[in-house]
């Protein structure tokens, strides 16, 4: 007994609670994560449990290989059942639980299924960039997938019209959520994508808990989405969801709001679009018109332009010029040409045959046309044929004296 004249030391205190909860045997807790810092795959963690009914909660320590072994599922928010045993330190008096084994409870333990889910079809190429389709720039008509009368529906409608008025849907109207989403949303999407005007197809669906989502992260779905040749939008949810169709759609709208605004352009902005390229057209047409008018004005200024006959004279006055220098040069080369002609003229007419013959000279030849240049191979007898200046004469040799004196000419008589 203690009194207030005998009390216990408080370390006396701390010291006997320890040793009564070291007595206490393992237990398993449930409860729910609202506190997590991982440090590390060896290191001991730390994370707050709280009583899902109650504001109760206590301090929890595993080691990472525990951790490990619940997958990722287990973060904040996650609803877990633990193997722990209490664990007081005398110091400052402060009781936690130890984990030894965590296994996720409920929404936990589909989290981890998901995730286990998500990783394989990740590691199947499923969720790959370079599977994404682009999307229509002006879809001809639009395949929209939603639930009966939600108010998804209208967000994708009103906001894709008041973007661009003319669009046009295919709307198929089925369970979101329930046993016969999965089945419902599969043959939607495989009827839309089957169809050949409908180029882009929205899968859209308004936020809700986790277990209103788990439809849009069922394997048959999933795929039925990745097997779709049609470019394919998943709208589920809110920004903070993330159902295994997000990662399969080529693209992801965090909203069906955000999902109209994606899939149609703006009218508005197109037009204005269109105005700022024609405004940038027509200004560039101007500055290249100016430019080029101010390009032909200077060559329309320069002299040839200005006084095209100018240039004409020029060439005129110079072929004039050269014309006349030509002709004297020829002139003179004819004048030069005509003495050269005259003088061997005089020459050739002085070293003549004809005109030696002339001169009182003739040529005689004998019957063979051999020209008689020795009087020695003359005899008397020989006839001969004389040349002289005007026509021909035959002659008969009667004597010859080859030491070249004239002979004096015999007289009849003798």
């Amino acid at each position: 007994m203690t009194t207030p004249e005998n009390p216990w030391p408080l370390s006396l205190l701390t010291h006997n609670i320890r040793l009564y909860v070291d007595r206490m045997s393992e237990l398993w807790v449930e409860g729910q994560v609202v506190e997590y810092k991982d440090r590390g795959p060896t290191r001991l963690s730390f994370f707050t449990l709280r009583d899902v009914d109650e504001d109760v909660s206590m301090e929890v320590n595993a080691f990472g290989g525990v951790l490990r072994q619940v997958g990722e599922g287990f973060d904040k928010g996650a609803r877990v059942v633990a193997r722990v045993k209490p664990s007081f330190w005398e110091q400052n008096g402060r009781l936690s639980l130890h984990a030894a084994e965590i296994r996720l409870q409920g929404l936990g333990s589909l989290l981890a299924q998901i995730e286990k889910l998500r990783a394989r079809l990740a590691a199947e190429g499923l969720f790959s960039a370079e599977r994404k389709k682009p999307l229509p720039f002006i879809p001809r008509k639009i395949g929209l997938i939603c639930g009966r009368e939600a108010k998804a529906k209208d967000d994708v409608l009103v906001n894709a019209a008041a973007r661009w008025p003319a669009a046009r849907f295919e709307i198929r109207e089925v369970a979101v959520q329930g046993v016969n989403a999965v089945t419902q949303v599969s043959a939607a999407i495989q009827e839309l994508d089957a169809m050949g005007d409908v180029d882009v197809i929205v899968v859209a669906r308004g936020g809700g808990s986790v277990e209103d989502l788990l439809p849009f992260s069922e394997e048959a779905l999933v795929r039925a989405a990745a097997q779709a040749r049609t470019p394919l939008v998943s709208a589920v949810g809110h920004e903070g969801d993330a159902p295994l169709l997000d990662f399969v759609a080529d693209y992801r709208a965090s909203t069906p709001t955000d999902a109209a605004r994606r899939i149609v352009p703006d009218l508005g902005e197109e037009r204005q679009s269109v105005s700022h390229v024609t405004a940038a057209l027509d200004a560039a047409f101007q500055r290249r018109l100016s430019r080029e008018t101010e390009l032909l004005a200077s060559v329309l200024s320069r002299p040839a332009f200005l006084s095209p006959l100018a240039t004409i004279h020029v060439q005129k006055a110079w072929l004039e010029r050269a014309r006349l220098q030509m002709s004297a040069a020829i002139q003179r080369v004819l004048a030069t040409q005509k003495n050269e002609v005259t003088r061997y003229s005089a020459a050739l007419a002085t070293l003549s045959p004809q005109a030696t013959l002339e001169r009182g000279y003739a040529i005689l030849r004998t019957p063979s046309k051999e020209v008689v240049e020795d009087a020695s191979t003359l005899k008397s007898g020989d006839l001969l044929e004389g040349m002289v200046a005007k026509g021909t004469f035959v002659a008969s040799v009667v004597g010859s004296n080859p030491s070249g004196s004239f002979l004096e000419p015999k007289g009849n008589g003798d």
